[in-house]
């Protein structure tokens, strides 16, 4: 595989984000003495670009709340109560790509509205291009990595508890990193 070149599409097929292997991923500041981290599984959507208008990207992700994983059950139970995700009322997490600053062969950022719990922000994604080829199906494949930080409360995620000796239970910044590929099937 390639790091410096992404193909320039002869279609504005879109691209599909290849669930098996993409991550996203969360860190939280617990106690104010470590991070927690988690995870969701099965993320789901399209990308679109037109290489006639650069920093335009038709790009929408679905993230399954229910699949929230940070290895102990009672806190993942917790996470999807009204609480926090509140799962049972917004199932999803969604993103949608609204511009794209920088070069896509690179670094660049991808600017989009984040939306929990129905509350809607604008974000932005430090991305990394981490190469593009294809695979031994004759598919084409692009590989990125993104990282950000937001602050719970934003989108309502408000609950915390106060320590005896100062401080909360759970930070407000909240780290997010994501590992993705994308993949247009063979035309």
């Amino acid at each position: 595989m390639t790091t410096a070149t992404i193909p320039a599409p002869a279609t504005t097929a879109p691209w599909q984000i290849d669930t098996a292997h993409t991550d996203v991923e969360f860190s939280a500041r617990h106690l104010m003495i470590s991070n927690v981290k988690g995870r969701f599984s099965n993320p789901v959507g399209t990308v679109s670009v037109d290489p006639k208008k650069p920093g335009a990207i038709d790009l929408e992700v679905t993230i399954p709340v229910a699949t929230i994983d940070t290895r102990n059950e009672q806190r993942d139970a917790h996470l999807k109560s009204a609480d926090f995700f509140d799962a049972g009322t917004f199932p999803t997490i969604t993103f949608k790509g609204k511009r794209i600053a920088g070069d896509v062969t690179g670094q660049f950022k991808l600017i989009g509205d984040l939306t929990i719990r129905s509350v809607t922000r604008e974000v932005t994604l430090d991305v990394t291009s981490e190469g593009a080829g294809g695979d031994p199906w004759g598919n084409e494949r692009l590989g990125f990595s993104a990282t950000a930080k937001i602050d719970r409360k934003d989108f309502g995620l408000t609950w915390n508890q106060a320590l005896e000796t100062g401080g909360v239970v759970v930070g407000d910044t909240i780290k997010i990193v994501v590992n993705t590929e994308l993949m247009r099937p063979k035309q």
